[in-house]
């Protein structure tokens, strides 16, 4: 389920395949951004983007805001959602509520603009790869098919992966992130992988991030999430579909959890 905290705006929902790259590309906050056709800017393709980017990532961050472009764009060209970017930002229960008709004030603008129109010329997150989702980043959820791959603009960006995936690539913790060189400002690139074990960050909100502590084993990792699941009141199934984002509220909407196939 997708929340903001309240240090943000108030609760707000949310949640959201990319073509071929080619050789160009461009520096973005020390990652270096792939580039793929680029989509009619358009009125109403430039709106749209622009406010998926402002009511769902910290307009400060570029890399927050591409990263938010690039899942829309992934979305658009999945077959699975709208084909269109005003369809996926304005379906029903996937995006922070009043993202088509609220106001967007603020000083910011310009360059949230500036990057809804780098996306739409082709501009994309590498380290975003497939995913459709994200959620706000320090949030935990007991499903096993969530890989994440990013963190940024206060967003964990993941990947959902079914039962043959998971046992031929795995998972990644969104707690492993920074080890693995994919959090916001750590100068990750599209070739760094997850290297050797390297000492755990704990779960981040916003902010920094917090200190490194010795490196947990698997089996206390398991414990610490399994102690901490009974407390993420947001998968709760009776929750409001007001306060549900995208994942929230598809689960709300069936009789059992997201199954990862």
């Amino acid at each position: 389920m997708f929340f903001r905290l309240p240090a943000a705006v108030s609760a707000v929902a949310l949640s959201l395949f990319v073509s071929a790259c080619t050789s160009s590309s461009d520096l973005l906050d020390d990652v270096v951004t792939s580039s793929v056709k680029p989509v009619a800017a358009t009125a109403s393709n430039r709106d749209c983007m622009a406010r998926a980017m402002f009511f769902e990532s910290h307009r400060s961050s570029r890399e927050g805001l591409i990263a938010v472009g690039s899942v829309v764009m992934n979305r658009v060209e999945s077959g699975e959602y709208p084909d269109t970017i005003c369809g996926v930002v304005g379906q029903k229960n996937q995006f922070a509520p009043g993202v088509m008709t609220r106001q967007m004030n603020s000083k910011a603008l310009p360059d949230v603009m500036a990057a809804a129109d780098a996306v739409l010329a082709g501009e994309r997150h590498p380290l975003v790869q497939d995913a459709k989702f994200f959620h706000t980043a320090g949030l935990n959820f007991p499903y096993p098919n969530m890989h994440y791959v990013l963190r940024a603009g206060g967003n964990a960006f993941y990947e959902k992966r079914g039962k043959a995936e998971r046992a031929a690539k795995g998972i990644r913790p969104q707690a492993q992130l920074a080890a693995a060189g994919r959090v916001e400002g750590k100068g990750a690139r599209v070739t760094q992988v997850a290297a050797a074990p390297q000492p755990q960050p704990q779960p981040e909100r916003f902010g920094a991030p917090q200190p490194a502590t010795a490196t947990p084993t698997e089996s206390q990792i398991a414990a610490t999430q399994a102690a901490a699941e009974p407390q993420v009141e947001a998968l709760s199934f009776d929750i409001e579909p007001a306060k549900a984002d995208a994942i929230g509220a598809l689960i709300a909407s069936t009789s059992k959890p997201v199954s990862g196939q």
